[in-house]
């Protein structure tokens, strides 16, 4: 494992959240001391970091602090032996709320970030989880609805996603404020000499996720489906997305770092992929089949900077990172149901279905 005999802490920003604290679990379970930096400002993040301490006790450190305190996040990522920078403002509703939170957090935050690297640690490397947002609306794109789906009309597109060489167009402050931040990450690596990479996330979704009408849509579609309550849609829903489990993503986390000499200043595209492509009309469908029954379903407008497709080309992260095959979206799905029945103490049988078409 990276580091060797380096006993120094993993820190872990926003380490209470969704992928945070799965990636965390899986560092303590591997051996490793893990700084979770966190302000607990989510609803359920108390709930992980409660999780994990009960689990790993002392191997987890909790900060509860704000990723805008510069003084404790420079003192805790210089003293660990790398950093995966998780801790975001994550939706766009707020980011158009209040523009100068979200760049005060997403960008003001990870510059600091930087810069006690820079000044203080510069041999640890920064692994940062960026958005497929850095590539905008995609709207200079041509896509045909067939069934229950958007599809892009490009061949090439159509065969394998959105790559890395997709020029990049922020869209929405959030995408500003990520898409800045994606690009002082790269560019310290570039500049300073610094060992940085970016991972740019399309829709993870699992256990231990939270999710709400703004962020986590996987998982608030279950919610509401499992507590029988509407599901509003945005646009018509008929959006693709390629949608990945957490453990996928944290299998992709840990490779980076484990491959940083080699991946450092680059940024790849994290999804699930073509197979692992789903409209949301479809994922609803296969959630009632999972309850057997129907999801009730209202609409509205479609959202600022929505995406009609994104699927994720995979193949530069996939060869770079030395990843495997990633779990079936159904398979995922339907366990990530169970686990959040249970979580909320909701008495639902829930079926395994194997035949629904993306």
């Amino acid at each position: 494992m990276t580091g060797g005999e380096d006993t120094r802490p993993v820190l872990v920003t926003g380490g209470a959240g969704f992928i945070g604290s799965n990636l965390a679990d899986r560092l303590a379970s591997e051996g490793h001391d893990v700084i979770v930096y966190d302000a607990l400002s989510r609803a359920g993040v108390q709930t992980n970091l409660d999780w994990l301490v009960q689990r790993h006790g002392d191997r987890i450190e909790p900060i509860i602090a704000d990723i805008r305190d510069e003084s404790r996040l420079a003192d805790a990522a210089t003293r660990a032996k790398v950093v995966f920078h998780m801790a975001a403002q994550v939706a766009v509703t707020t980011s158009l709320s209040d523009p100068r939170e979200d760049f005060a957090v997403n960008i003001a935050s990870t510059l600091g970030l930087l810069e006690a690297l820079r000044t203080r640690a510069p041999e640890t490397p920064l692994i940062f989880a960026s958005t497929n947002k850095v590539y905008g609306d995609l709207l200079d794109l041509d896509f045909v609805l067939e069934g229950e789906a958007y599809r892009p009309t490009d061949p090439a597109i159509r065969a394998h996603g959105i790559g890395e060489t997709r020029p990049l167009d922020f869209h929405t402050p959030y995408g500003c404020s990520k898409g800045a931040a994606d690009q002082y990450v790269l560019d310290y690596a570039r500049s300073f000499g610094l060992r940085t990479a970016v991972l740019r996330m399309s829709c993870i979704y699992g256990q231990r996720q939270m999710g709400t009408e703004d962020q986590g849509w996987v998982a608030h579609f279950l919610i509401r489906a499992l507590e029988n309550k509407p599901i509003t849609l945005y646009g018509d829903g008929h959006q693709v997305r390629d949608i990945l489990d957490v453990s996928d993503a944290v299998d992709a986390y840990m490779a980076a770092w484990r491959n940083i000499a080699a991946v450092s200043g680059q940024a790849f595209n994290l999804g699930g992929g073509q197979d692992n492509a789903v409209s949301l009309r479809l994922l609803l469908g296969y959630i009632g089949e999972l309850l057997g029954r129907d999801v009730e379903l209202s609409f509205s407008d479609w959202r600022a900077g929505d995406q009609r497709y994104f699927v994720a080309d995979t193949r530069a992260a996939e060869a770079a990172l030395g990843l495997g095959s990633k779990v079936d979206w159904r398979s995922g799905v339907a366990t990530l149901a169970r686990w959040l029945a249970d979580a909320r103490g909701i008495n639902a049988p829930i079926g395994v279905k194997t035949a629904v078409a993306a």
